[in-house]
């Protein structure tokens, strides 16, 4: 039977119990066609690179399906019909991955990086503490003085009555 993997986007409203029945609705119908679903993984509540039906979010599934094409047209009807079901994507696959995919995997890492930051193994209690940055005061009345001699001839001027000069002089 051919391979396909399947990546559907749910309405951020739903909640993560809502998204695991959809899941297993859309999985029910892969197994009635003579299919199966050795893998899914739920990529939880991710940020959209762009608005979708006016949401920002929304709850992502990736399946791997191992099913006939008429099993496989089935459950893309259905998502089509269903109101939660934001877009969907299937793609046919010469081999499926066992392992998880690089999703997972980059949260996994991403994970392992926030303990470290929480004070785990390897943490900033071994790193060098930081400097703070000391304001140079010495630069400030030097700038501060040369633009109130500027201005300090062209107010002469303006009160001398010769409006023209202090004109001149800006």
């Amino acid at each position: 039977m051919p391979l396909y993997e399947n990546v559907f986007l749910v309405r951020p409203d739903v909640s993560a119990s809502q998204v695991e029945a959809l899941t297993k609705e859309f999985s029910t119908i892969i197994e009635e066609g003579g299919g199966s679903v050795p893998k899914v993984e739920h990529w939880g509540l991710r940020t959209l690179a762009y608005r979708i039906k006016k949401n920002r979010k929304a709850h992502y599934v990736l399946m791997n399906l191992d099913a006939p094409a008429d099993a496989l047209h089935e459950m893309e009807r259905n998502m089509r019909i269903h109101e939660d079901v934001m877009r969907h994507l299937t793609i046919r696959m010469e081999e499926l991955e066992e392992e998880p995919s690089v999703i997972m995997k980059s949260r996994g890492s991403r994970d392992d990086h926030r303990r470290e930051d929480r004070g785990g193994r390897g943490s900033r209690n071994d790193a060098k503490p930081r400097q703070q940055a000391t304001p140079t005061t010495a630069a400030a009345p030097q700038n501060e003085e040369v633009p109130a001699k500027e201005n300090a001839g062209a107010t002469e001027s303006v009160e001398s009555g010769d409006k023209a000069e202090a004109g001149d002089q800006k």
